[in-house]
C-alpha cells in the first residue's frame, strides 16, 4: 500500500528511466548498511521448505528470481537478494561498454502494467561486471548473504553478426569463475540483428563455443542456458529446443520481450507515439505460457525451464511451474509492486503448494510432467 502511493505520487511522475534510477540508488544504499540486508533477507525472504528448489546444480531458497535488466552492471545483487529474491540476473552485459540507444528508451504503459523498452544493452561491459562479481565478499557488510547470481550476456552493438561468437566468448570467459550460471542472450528486440542469432545453423556453434570458453576457464561446471523471444514460431521453438538437447544445454529461458503490440488497453496512438521497442508484463503473458508448455513437451524432464513474462503473483508463478518451469523469473512486476512483493509472491505461492498437496516445488512440477507423459504423445521421455 505505501509503496504504490509513492509510485502514483512520486515515481510515476519521473520519466521511467529515471525512476528506475532512483529507485535502484535506494537499493544500493540499503545494501550498503551493516546488517541491514542480512536483517532484509529474514524478514522478506520467506524461509519455508515448500519453496526451496535445487535446480542447475545450486539450492536456491526459492523460485521466484529477478530477471536480467534491473541490473546491468552488477551494482548490488546482494542487496536485491536480500528483498526476497531467490537469485538474482545481472545484465545483460556485453564484451564492449556501451552507452546503449539515446533517451527516452524505457516507457510504461501503467493502464497495462506494462512496459516497452529499447534501452540496447547499456552497461559498462563484461570486464566490469565480472570485477564487481569478484569483489563481492569483499563490499558485502559482514553477516549478509551471498545470493545466486547469474549472468547475462549479449552482443555488443558494434560487432557484426559474422564476429558474435567471438563477441560472447570474451564475456562468457571473464564471467566463468563468479557467475552461478550463464545465459546466452539472442532474444532481445533492442540489438539489430540479435534476433537473427536464434537461427539454430547459426546459434548451434555459438552455444558450442560459449560451452567450450566456460570449460576452458574453469573446472567447475557453469551451467549454460539460451534465452528465447516469445515471437519465434511454433517451428523454430521446435528446432531450438532440439538444439539444446543436443548441445546438452543446462535450461532455457522462456521467454524475453516481445515485439507485438496486440490486445493492449493503452490506446494504440500512445503505444505507437512510444515507438520501438520491448513489450513486457502481462500482455506477454499467454504466449510466454504457450512457449513454456511447448518447450517442455518438446524436451521433457532433461533440463531446467525457466518462466518469464507476465509473472505477477503467486497464482501466476504457479501456473507456470504446473506447466513445467522449475524456476520462474520477474522484472515488470517488480517495477509496479514494489519492495515487498518477492515476499508476497513465495507467500502466496506457498500456500497455493501446500493447498494442492505439494511438499515441494519439485513435485508439483514432476506431476505435471507425469501428466503431459500420459496424455500426450511425443513428449520425449
Amino acid at each position: 500500500m505505501l509503496y504504490r502511493a509513492l509510485f502514483k505520487l512520486f515515481f510515476r511522475r519521473l520519466p521511467a528511466e529515471t525512476a528506475h534510477q532512483v529507485g535502484f540508488a535506494m537499493i544500493r544504499l540499503a545494501g550498503m548498511v551493516p546488517g541491514l540486508p542480512a536483517l532484509l533477507r529474514r524478514t522478506l525472504l520467506t524461509d519455508d521448505p515448500v519453496l526451496r528448489v535445487s535446480a542447475l546444480g545450486l539450492d536456491l531458497p526459492g523460485p521466484l528470481g529477478l530477471a536480467a535488466g534491473f541490473d546491468k552492471d552488477a551494482l548490488a545483487p546482494d542487496a536485491l537478494a536480500a528483498l526476497g529474491f531467490g537469485f538474482v540476473e545481472i545484465g545483460t552485459v556485453t564484451a564492449r561498454p556501451q552507452p546503449g540507444n539515446p533517451r527516452p528508451r524505457l516507457f510504461r504503459l501503467t493502464a497495462d502494467r506494462a512496459l516497452i523498452n529499447r534501452m540496447g544493452f547499456n552497461n559498462a561491459g563484461s570486464t566490469a561486471a565480472a570485477a564487481r562479481l569478484r569483489q563481492r565478499a569483499e563490499v558485502t557488510p559482514a553477516g549478509g548473504p551471498m545470493a545466486v547470481v547469474g549472468a547475462n550476456i549479449g552482443k555488443s552493438k558494434v560487432v557484426a553478426e559474422a564476429d558474435a561468437v567471438a563477441d560472447y566468448t570474451a564475456s562468457a570467459t571473464r564471467l566463468a569463475d563468479v557467475a552461478d550460471y550463464l545465459v546466452v542472450n539472442v532474444s532481445s528486440p533492442n540489438t539489430p540483428g540479435l534476433r537473427n542469432l536464434q537461427a539454430v545453423e547459426v546459434l548451434r556453434p555459438l552455444l558450442q563455443a560459449v560451452r567450450q570458453s566456460l570449460d576452458d576457464t574453469t573446472d567447475r561446471h557453469v551451467p549454460l542456458l539460451v534465452k528465447i523471444a516469445p515471437d519465434l514460431t511454433d517451428e523454430q521453438l521446435d528446432a531450438v529446443a532440439d538444439l539444446a538437447l543436443e548441445l546438452q544445454l543446462d535450461g532455457i529461458i522462456a521467454t524475453n520481450t516481445t515485439i507485438s503490440r496486440a490486445g493492449l488497453a493503452t490506446p494504440a496512438d500512445e503505444v505507437a507515439a512510444l515507438g520501438a521497442g520491448g513489450l513486457s508484463g502481462p500482455p506477454v503473458k499467454v504466449r510466454a505460457l504457450e512457449v513454456l508448455h511447448r518447450l517442455r513437451a518438446r524436451v521433457g524432464t532433461r533440463m531446467v525451464l525457466i518462466a518469464a513474462g507476465g509473472i505477477e503473483s503467486g497464482d501466476d508463478a504457479y501456473e507456470r511451474i504446473r506447466a513445467g518451469a522449475t524456476l520462474v523469473q520477474a522484472y515488470t512486476a517488480f517495477i509496479y509492486a514494489g519492495p515487498f512483493w518477492p515476499r508476497r509472491v513465495h507467500r502466496e505461492l506457498a500456500a497455493r503448494l501446500r493447498a494442492d498437496g505439494y511438499s515441494s516445488v519439485a513435485e508439483a512440477v514432476g506431476a505435471e510432467l507425469a501428466v503431459q507423459s500420459e496424455g500426450e504423445p511425443g513428449v520425449a521421455e
